[in-house]
């Protein structure tokens, strides 16, 4: 009777086990994904104040072709639309709309920079439709609480902030702070970290405080004023673009304050070189990626991939443009985080996959450093290293400081 007992239970947990395995096995599909096919969709900037962003979608298509011409992932093919928003939010709302209602996307990659993403955001978190690797580092992209369908991929901004806060308080605790940021989320997030992180000094560090417009044809009367503020540090939290144009009213008036640029703006191509590079000297920075201009990587591993990538996929595309790395980088997560799906393609299980990875490291991530995620944190890299300029190049310098505080 024992023995029976015994059978009945033990057949009992194999055929529970193997009801597991089955269902376990079966694929799981929401819209924008079949046996053949995962949809996915991005608004880029292809035209308008942020163009030079335009690269980052470009590598990105051409590293997606390069993974459907392996074999896709799990024999599915990566099909990626592509719309251009020009920078412009309104346009943003329009483009993803689309996506989701029209082409029927199973999530959206890398929407391009925070006014465009700020602007779809509610809806997509309404819809329920993963805002995947969102290209900001706004603090509102890394808000589980708020926000459970959005996971941004930068640093996040006020952390980065806190970071420069620490270095102005250990090299220059007597500078005058100039700021000079964009008005949106990304340069109110980076004026709230650095009053942050410098604390009670704040009040008495930070003389001039101006802001600009993306529709603003120059900012030249902003460095003007902070100029005739007395500053002897500019902490510019800006674009490309602008940031471009401060480095050279900068010249233009002869001022020679600390230059602290944020990372968003720190590509040299994008950047310094319109800019100039000679003018661009000793300008400081952060990063948390291999620079692929940076002689000390030559044998690397991750950079040999990245220029024989370039050199079949994307060969119009300047290898040294860390605008494309990051392009790189963020494809390659993706394709990492879709892997871990496996036969669970739906929205849900995205979400899950993107918010629970453990010591993921890129190939173009500086060494040390490492990515982990959690429901309760959705900070993809929280871990960075300054950099000055040169004249030619970045040059790191200091340690691998990870920020372990607040997300926003």
């Amino acid at each position: 009777m024992r023995n029976g007992i015994f059978n009945l239970v033990t057949a009992t947990a194999v055929a529970i086990a193997l009801s597991a395995s089955s269902a376990y096995a079966q694929k799981k599909y929401d819209t924008g994904a079949t046996d053949t096919e995962i949809k996915i969709g991005q608004t880029v900037p292809f035209s308008g104040p942020a163009s030079a962003y335009a690269g980052i979608g470009k590598t990105q298509a051409a590293y997606i072709n390069m993974i459907n011409e392996k074999g896709g992932i799990n024999g599915r093919k990566i099909n990626l639309i592509q719309y251009d928003d020009a920078y412009s939010p309104p346009k943003a709302v329009e483009q993803v709309r689309k996506l989701v209602e029209s082409d029927e996307v199973l999530f959206t990659f890398q929407v391009i920079g925070t006014p465009s993403n700020a602007a779809v955001q509610k809806y997509l978190n309404a819809k329920k439709v993963p805002q995947l690797l969102a290209a900001t580092g706004a603090s509102r992209f890394s808000d589980p609480q708020n926000a459970p369908w959005t996971i941004g991929f930068n640093p996040n901004y006020q952390s980065e902030a806190r970071i420069y806060a620490k270095y102005i308080l250990q090299n220059h605790p007597n500078a005058k702070i100039g700021v000079l940021y964009q008005n949106d989320d990304l340069g109110r997030d980076y004026l709230i970290g650095l009053k942050a992180g410098l604390g009670e000094k704040a009040a008495t560090m930070i003389v001039g405080e101006v802001s600009y417009e993306l529709t603003d044809p120059t900012i030249d009367s902003q460095i003007v004023k902070l100029k005739s503020l007395g500053a002897d540090l500019l902490y510019d939290a800006s674009t490309p673009k602008f940031a471009a144009q401060a480095i050279k009213k900068v010249a233009d008036l002869g001022w020679k304050p600390v230059h602290i640029l944020d990372i968003n703006a720190s590509p040299v191509s994008a950047t310094l070189k319109p800019a100039g590079l000679d003018i661009s000297k000793d300008i400081i920075s952060t990063n948390y990626g291999k620079d692929p201009g940076d002689p000390q990587w030559k044998d690397d591993a991750g950079i040999k991939a990245y220029f024989a990538f370039m050199d079949k996929y994307y060969p119009e595309g300047d290898k040294l443009n860390t605008v494309n790395t990051y392009g790189y980088s963020t494809a390659e997560l993706l394709v990492y985080i879709l892997r871990q799906c496996g036969d669970d393609l739906t929205r849900e299980n995205v979400m899950k996959q993107a918010t629970s990875l453990k010591n993921v490291t890129g190939s173009l991530s500086l060494p040390g450093m490492v990515t982990n995620t959690s429901p309760t944190d959705y900070r993809i890299n929280k871990q960075m290293q300054m950099m000055k300029f040169n004249g030619e190049r970045w040059e790191l310098f200091g340690p691998i400081i990870e920020d372990s505080g607040p997300a926003g």
